[in-house]
C-alpha cells in the first residue's frame, strides 16, 4: 500500500498544531531545532525518540551538535510529508 502525501493545506493544519515545526524550503519535509541544557540531555532525547521511530518504522533525519538537535521528518516513499511524519512531529511534541 502507497503512502499518501499530505496535501497543502493538510500541511498548513498540522503547522498551526505545532508552531515550532517549519515546512523546508523544498515543502518535501518539516523541520524543528531544539536546544537543551548539555549534551546528555540532547542525546537522551534522541535516544527516546529512537527507541520510539523503531517501534513505528518511521526514522528522522537529525543532526546534532553538543546540545543542539536539527529534526527532520519526510517521508522518501510518499515523496514529501505523509501522516507519519505528521504522528511523528505530535508524538516529539508530546515528548517536551
Amino acid at each position: 500500500m502507497a503512502i499518501a502525501r499530505l496535501a497543502k493545506d493538510e500541511i498548513d493544519t498540522l503547522l498551526a498544531e505545532l508552531p515550532e515545526w517549519r515546512l523546508r524550503a523544498d515543502k518535501l519535509a518539516i523541520t524543528r531545532n531544539l536546544k537543551f541544557a548539555d549534551f546528555v540531555e540532547a542525546f537522551g532525547f534522541m535516544t527516546k525518540i529512537a527507541i520510539h521511530a523503531e517501534k513505528v518504522d518511521h526514522h528522522p533525519e537529525w543532526f546534532n551538535v553538543y546540545n543542539r538537535l536539527e529534526i527532520t521528518l519526510t517521508t522518501h516513499d510518499a515523496d514529501g510529508v505523509s501522516q507519519r511524519d505528521a504522528d511523528m512531529a505530535k508524538w516529539i511534541e508530546a515528548q517536551l
